[in-house]
């Protein structure tokens, strides 16, 4: 599956590291891309969408909802 989550709070490569490392956390195999311009994290995993938004809540940044368009 493929979503795309629109993302506060990330303005650095640092940013980038803790999300990933977050989604990792419960899919190993997930691939995360994160476009810190536009404030958007997509992410292609195995999880439901509501179990990696709570990954990326516990890393610290706020998930404001999906990306129109997501596909799962």
């Amino acid at each position: 599956m493929s979503i795309q989550f629109k993302v506060e709070g990330m303005s650095c490569q640092h940013c980038v590291a803790a999300v990933t490392r977050a989604v990792h956390e419960h899919d190993a195999a997930a691939e995360v891309r994160v476009n810190l311009a536009a404030g958007q994290v997509e992410i292609e995993s195995t999880q439901p969408a509501n179990v990696l938004q709570a990954a990326i809540d516990e890393a610290g940044y706020t998930v404001v909802g999906p990306v129109a368009g997501n596909v799962g």
